[in-house]
């Protein structure tokens, strides 16, 4: 089998392929004048649908889709993803692709923060009313990369639950299918907020949320600050912060088999977004955020000042798991090793906002 590597850009979406996931065939770019902040390959598919959330300067966002694994891509005549007329503004960007346990189900996340669903495998996508109605919706304001709902985290075991995270808002959860939300950060710390209110409801500046790979209760969280973990869905977090050189960051990245393995890349801070000291490291837990492993094999040592987004860290499906990432300087590096190892998959692309890989 082979792994398919899809890379979105600030210039296009390069695709990359491999049968050792170690020498990389690169192919691109694809929509070479657009931005591809989102890419969504769904292995439920007989042959993977691959789905790319595609904004044009001139032409603004759409989504296009592939059914053969990146050679031709279609867009729907009608848009694929709107805003309903009352709701008075436009879509602006999307930022997510997530697939549920049910068939054709597909979730979308969008900017201005709202989700959309998908009922026709990612053809087409409907307003999820109820979060876009929440009363606290006209408080959630926008963080540096702008107003969006950013993580869509389906339930494997429940069809009706479903978490999201959005900047600036937090996590919000729903088990009855969307059509009611509650704010999920108790024990988020907002070191922008007043003293004696650091803990806000809602509010945080959420950068990524991941789901451990046995059990969907545990969950991860890499916030503006901080770096959390939760035994009940979401409901509650603790920091797991320590042992890591900086709790500043955006992606975190759990394993796809191993259970409690989780990846991180932390950044020197808000203000210096680059790795501590200028040297490269993923670093992992293996015991659910208690301790923490830099991983640098095959990484550049020094001289590294560059970050990696929120969406520009991701796994396979392969065991041993295959690690990836994507920096803003256009290095997109991989390990085939649980992340042990890494090589060099492509150089002087473009700004990497996503990477997503799957076995085809």
């Amino acid at each position: 089998m082979d792994t398919l590597l899809a890379i979105g850009t600030r210039k296009g979406l390069w695709l990359a392929r491999s049968q050792d996931r170690r020498r990389w065939d690169v192919s691109g770019p694809r929509f070479p004048i657009a931005d591809v902040k989102a890419v969504g390959i769904d292995t439920r598919c007989a042959t993977p649908r691959l789905s790319a959330a595609v904004l044009n300067s001139h032409f603004g966002p759409t989504v296009v889709t592939s059914d053969d694994l990146g050679e031709t891509w279609s867009e729907p005549d009608d848009a694929p993803v709107s805003f309903p007329e009352d709701t008075g503004v436009a879509l602006e960007g999307v930022w997510q692709f997530a697939y549920g346990p049910e068939p054709d189900v597909v979730y979308l996340g969008a900017e201005p923060t709202a989700l959309f669903r998908s009922l026709d495998g990612g053809r087409t996508y409907e307003l999820v009313r109820g979060l876009w109605d929440h009363p606290h919706r006209e408080q959630w304001t926008p963080g540096g990369g702008g107003m969006a709902l950013h993580t869509v985290l389906p339930d494997p075991r429940d069809a009706r639950r479903v978490n999201v995270a959005m900047s600036t808002g937090g996590v919000y959860r729903t088990d009855d299918a969307g059509e009611t939300w509650q704010a999920s950060n108790s024990g988020i710390f907002a070191d922008f907020m007043p003293e004696g209110q650091q803990y806000p409801e809602f509010g945080q500046c959420v950068h990524k949320v991941a789901v451990d790979a046995t059990n969907p209760d545990r969950q991860y969280l890499q916030n503006h600050g901080g770096v959390y973990r939760s035994g009940d869905a979401g409901r509650t977090w603790e920091s797991i912060a320590e042992g890591l050189p900086a709790d500043f960051g955006f992606p975190v990245v759990a394993h796809p088999t191993r259970a409690d393995v989780l990846y991180a890349f932390p950044l020197e801070s808000s203000m210096m977004r680059f790795p501590p000291e200028g040297r490269c490291r993923v670093y992992r837990s293996d015991d659910a955020g208690e301790t923490w492993t830099g991983l640098a094999k095959g990484l550049p040592g020094e001289g590294f000042w560059s970050a990696v987004m929120r969406d520009a860290m991701c796994v396979d499906d392969s065991d041993p798991a295959g690690v990836y990432f994507g920096s803003r300087s256009g290095e997109v590096w991989a390990s085939a090793d649980d992340g042990d190892t890494w090589s060099l998959v492509a150089a002087h692309l473009p700004d990497v906002f996503c990477v997503r890989a799957a076995g085809v």
